[in-house]
């Protein structure tokens, strides 16, 4: 019998799965939280790692493993790779004045066409450019730039600041995958490599990169153990689901997103859709948005239910909630790449403005910001035949109930499961097996 592990270090926490290989069954597993907030010291992470790996019983026995993770997150070390700043987070939106700065330079169509995005705040490339403008000296000491799955892979292999590390910081040690890549700003999808002009242009110049490995490439941990290079959590979430071509995972946790499996690359000057990278060669486009299970959360708390409740409320409106329309950007959103937009709540009389009602507007709000996302794909020509419902907000009746209707496609609930870890406790399934 062996056994593998995959890790999905999250926005909220890490949890860890250890995979019978037999089986596929998980044999055990563990999780630990991340602190909150848009900015993060990384050092929290690897905290969490080893408290995740050490509830799920340790990897004495483990054979191959594989981290998933949060995209986008901007991790700066220096040339003793030693994390220069706290890193910011993906939902960090001070950078949205750098992501104009960047399309006015450049221009919308030359950076989708280059990269297959264009900038905005939750990217790798604009927290560059904030960092260049904003804190100069610490721009100033990068010697290498991580995503937040690179920079845990590197410390769990053994690498690490002096004192800190059996291996000690060798830069040219960090490694990552393609999906990850291609959410910075800076990595071209359909060449698979690095656009180092457009680093340079945000960061101010040339540093350390993770080299990207492909599907079915490994390295190796300071106990000899294979490593695959893991994969962003929305990739790894389609691998663990197992999700095929004409599939479109619909999301809804901290982050609502809309990715479908394609094997052609999409390029949107508009930036609704993101052109990245998949796990296996192919493409992931993808809809994101900033505000999704958070607005059953608000809700609820205003109406003093819990989400049992809620749902129950809202499946006892009607379709359209009485004209009640909640626009759900309580914490900005990302597309439409609205960064300083404010929630709110329209269709209000008094025949509308019940608690049922109110629900119901919820659960639409915020599936509606999902529809947009599927629109946007079919408008690329994204073949589009089963929707995948997953995240915490799946498990809502009213959510499942309401979704095809609002999203007008077949939609499939999958079982509740830890999908970016077993995804990438797949990947180290496969890779050992041709290491």
């Amino acid at each position: 019998m062996g056994f593998v592990a995959g890790v999905d270090s999250s926005t909220q926490s890490c949890k860890v799965v250890i995979l019978d290989t037999e089986s596929g069954r998980v044999a055990r597993e563990g999780r630990a939280p991340h602190p909150d907030g848009t900015e993060v010291d990384p050092s929290a992470w690897w905290e969490a790692l080893n408290d995740a790996i050490t509830a799920a019983g340790g990897l004495d026995d483990v054979t191959a493993w594989a981290i998933g993770g949060q995209q986008h997150g901007m991790v700066a070390l220096d040339a003793a790779g030693r994390v220069i700043r706290p890193a910011l987070l993906w939902n960090d939106t001070r950078s949205a004045d750098a992501a104009t700065a960047l399309i006015a330079e450049f221009g919308a169509d030359e950076l989708a066409r280059r990269t297959g995005l264009v900038p905005v705040a939750s990217f790798t490339i604009t927290k560059l450019r904030w960092l260049r403008d904003n804190e100069p000296e610490n721009a100033a000491q990068v010697a290498a730039v991580a995503l937040p799955h690179d920079w845990l892979t590197w410390r769990l292999r053994g690498f690490g600041p002096e004192g800190e590390s059996p291996l000690g910081p060798v830069l040219d040690e960090l490694i990552t995958d393609r999906s990850d890549a291609s959410g910075t700003g800076y990595f071209d999808p359909e060449t698979d490599g690095y656009d180092r002009e457009l680093l340079i242009a945000a960061l101010g110049h040339d540093a350390v990169l993770p080299r990207v490995l492909g599907a079915i490439e490994s390295v190796r941990d300071e106990d000899d153990r294979v490593v695959g290079p893991g994969a962003g959590d929305n990739a790894g979430a389609a691998l663990g689901v197992g999700a095929k071509t004409g599939d479109v995972v619909v999301s809804i946790g901290t982050s609502g997103t809309v990715f479908a499996v394609s094997a052609k690359r999409t390029i949107d000057p508009t930036g609704t859709v993101a052109g990245f990278a998949d796990a296996d060669g192919g493409f992931l486009p993808i809809v994101v948005t900033l505000n999704a299970a958070r607005v059953l959360d608000a809700v609820a708390r205003l109406l003093g239910v819990d989400h049992a409740e809620l749902s129950a409320l809202a499946l006892a409106a009607e379709p359209g909630a009485g004209g009640l329309k909640l626009v759900p950007y309580f914490e900005g959103e990302r597309t439409p790449n609205l960064p300083d937009a404010t929630a709110s709540l329209a269709g209000m009389t008094l025949a509308s403005t019940t608690r049922e009602n109110l629900a119901r507007a919820a659960v639409e709000g915020m599936l509606s910001g999902l529809g947009a996302g599927l629109e946007a794909l079919r408008q690329l020509g994204v073949p589009l035949r089963r929707a995948l419902l997953i995240g915490g907000a799946a498990q809502s009746e009213a959510v499942r109930e309401i979704a095809p209707r609002v999203l007008g496609l077949a939609v499939d609930v999958p079982p509740p499961g830890e999908y970016v870890a077993l995804g990438a406790a797949q990947q180290a399934t496969r890779v050992q097996s041709v290491a």
